[in-house]
């Protein structure tokens, strides 16, 4: 007897080996336009799926899930974050939400290095001005930036991303300090030289350069608020590849605006898509498009976690990534 495929339905278009193979296991239904779906559409997915692969976009909230199918027993997320998930709601109906981590980490602290450079060193107001047919040509103090080697970084979120972005780091001759909810393994911090800052507060007022990698939860929801901004040293810059509601960026704008920080380089919005209009404004912040994860490799990578994470729970069997309300 043939076992009936699962329906899966995907919210986003995937690299096209991704979706291949999940037609090739599953009923599974594609987003062939890639438009962002609305709550209705969210609705009409719960409604159908047995198995819902959303993206960071789709909002599952709990007025979304209350509509979900008997059938719908797996959110197979495609992406690590997992704060635009109601996962409680998830669970208290019998729905496993699963993960991709681990396989974004060398993407997103590349960018993380990347963006600190280009605040630092002043590189997309150089690029805008070579490419302006204004520059006359170099002079001694001509679009002078900050030198990074020997410079203190600030990471916030010692896990998977910020040690790598350390490991990183140390080779640009940057000395490693980290705020973090559990402390690293004495190993890791010999092998860093890191140093580790129990406040939060204390640390954020003594760096150079601030790196923002912890996830978004309820608990870091504007960790860095307007209070602890004004902490910061007006030369020191601040950069963010993680979520952008861990920063209040209403006050890191003003204050980017009043030059009370030097720079910022930002990955993530808190409203994103959407991106304060004072903020595209300014010539000390580098912005990117949530791109911090997008490369090929990466992508692909991420949906053949989504692919084994099905096929383990398909089979009847605890899948490998699987997040649990408890660690959030």
């Amino acid at each position: 007897m043939v076992r009936r495929k699962p329906l899966v339905v995907v919210t986003r278009k995937l690299p096209e080996v991704i979706e291949t193979r999940m037609m090739e296991l599953f009923d599974t239904r594609l987003n062939e336009s890639d438009a962002s779906w609305t709550k209705a559409e969210l609705i009409e997915a719960v409604q159908t799926a047995e198995i819902l692969v959303p993206t960071v976009t789709d909002r599952l909230t709990s007025s979304v899930l209350a509509h979900a199918n008997p059938n719908l027993r797996l959110i197979a997320n495609y992406g690590t974050g997992v704060d635009h998930i109601d996962v409680e709601a998830a669970y208290a109906r019998g729905i496993t939400v699963t993960n991709t981590p681990g396989v974004l980490t060398d993407d997103t602290a590349d960018m993380t290095m990347a963006l600190i450079l280009a605040v630092a060193r002043r590189l997309v107001e150089g690029e805008r001005l070579a490419r302006s047919g204004e520059w006359g040509g170099w002079r001694p103090t001509s679009m002078l930036g900050h030198r990074i080697t020997g410079k203190r970084l600030g990471i916030l979120g010692m896990g998977r991303i910020g040690t790598a972005v350390a490991r990183r780091a140390r080779g640009f001759g940057l000395a490693i300090h980290y705020h973090n909810r559990r402390r690293a393994p004495a190993e890791l911090e010999n092998e860093l030289e890191a140093t580790h800052w129990e406040s939060l507060d204390q640390m954020v007022a003594r760096m150079d350069i601030i790196s923002i990698n912890c996830p978004h939860t309820p608990a870091t929801f504007h960790l860095l608020s307007a209070r602890r901004l004004k902490l910061m040293r007006p030369d020191a810059i601040i950069v963010n590849t993680s979520r952008g509601e861990v920063i209040d960026e209403a006050a890191l704008t003003r204050m980017l605006r009043q030059k009370e920080i030097a720079g910022a380089g930002l990955d993530v919005f808190e409203h994103e898509p959407a991106i304060n209009p004072r903020l595209r404004e300014l010539d000390n912040v580098v912005l990117l498009p949530h791109m911090g994860s997008a490369t090929i490799e990466g992508r692909i990578d991420m949906g053949e976690k989504v692919v084994i994470n099905i096929k383990t729970f398909v089979d009847g069997h605890r899948p490998p990534d699987r997040v649990l309300p408890s660690m959030l």
